[in-house]
C-alpha cells in the first residue's frame, strides 16, 4: 500500500484569517508531503505493513521491526497526525457550532463547560515544550481527555482515540504569528470543525 497526500475539502485561503494561505499552503504541500514521502519509503520492504491501515501501523508501533521503527513513528505519525489535523478545520462560516453537537453535552460534563474546556487545552498547548501535538482524545476508559504529544507522537500509540488534533510544531503558525503561539491558538478555536470533532467523538465510543 502506498499512502497519499489527502486533498484538503477547502482550498489553501479558506481559513483566512485566522490561518494564512501561504502557511496552509507549504504546510500541506510541503511538510506534509514530505512525511507522507518518507513513511512509504519507510515501510517500502515491509510486506507485512503494507497490508495495514498507516493508524493500525502506528497504534502498534512497538511491533514496527526495530530498524525502521524510528523512522515510521516519526513519519507515519506526521502522516496520520496532519490527516487529523485538516479534518478538525472548516471556513468560520461554514462551521457547526459546539452547542449544535452531540460531543457538547460530554464536554460540558467532563470540563464543566465549553469555556473551560478551551481554557484548559488551550493551556496545554501554549505550554507544551518545544514541538509537538494538542488532542482530545477518548482514553481507554472511554473518557475524553486533553492530552499532549512531542514531535509527531500519536495518541493511538497510548490506547487513546483522538478525536480533535491541535498541531503546535512552529511550522503551523510561524509566517503569520511568530513566536506568538497564545494568537495562534485563540485564532484556531474559529475554525474547529465541530461537527467533524462530534462525529468522530461518537464513533470512537462505540468502538
Amino acid at each position: 500500500m502506498s499512502f497519499e497526500l489527502p486533498k484538503l475539502n477547502y482550498s489553501y485561503d479558506a481559513l483566512e484569517p485566522f490561518i494564512d494561505a501561504q502557511t496552509m499552503e507549504v504546510h500541506h504541500t510541503k511538510h506534509h508531503q514530505a512525511y507522507t514521502d518518507k513513511f512509504n519509503a519507510a515501510i517500502a520492504d515491509s510486506e507485512d505493513l503494507n497490508k495495514e491501515s498507516a493508524e493500525d501501523i502506528i497504534a502498534n508501533i512497538d511491533a514496527v521491526p526495530e530498524d525502521i521503527r524510528t523512522a515510521v513513528r516519526n513519519n507515519g505519525g506526521g502522516y496520520i497526525n496532519h490527516n487529523l489535523f485538516w479534518l478538525g478545520m472548516v471556513p468560520a462560516k461554514e462551521g457547526k457550532q459546539f452547542l449544535d453537537t452531540e460531543i457538547a453535552q460530554e464536554i460540558n460534563s467532563k470540563f464543566g463547560s465549553q469555556d473551560k474546556f478551551q481554557e484548559d487545552f488551550s493551556v496545554a498547548a501554549a505550554t507544551h515544550f518545544g514541538s509537538g501535538w494538542t488532542w482530545l482524545v477518548v482514553n481507554k476508559e472511554g473518557e475524553l481527555e486533553i492530552v499532549t504529544t512531542s514531535n509527531q507522537d500519536s495518541p493511538l500509540a497510548d490506547g487513546n482515540t483522538p478525536v480533535l488534533a491541535f498541531d503546535v510544531w512552529e511550522h503551523a503558525y510561524y509566517l503569520k504569528y511568530q513566536n506568538r503561539r497564545p494568537e495562534y491558538i485563540e485564532a484556531w478555536w474559529k475554525v474547529v470543525n465541530w461537527e467533524k470533532v462530534s462525529d468522530l467523538y461518537q464513533k470512537a465510543v462505540k468502538r
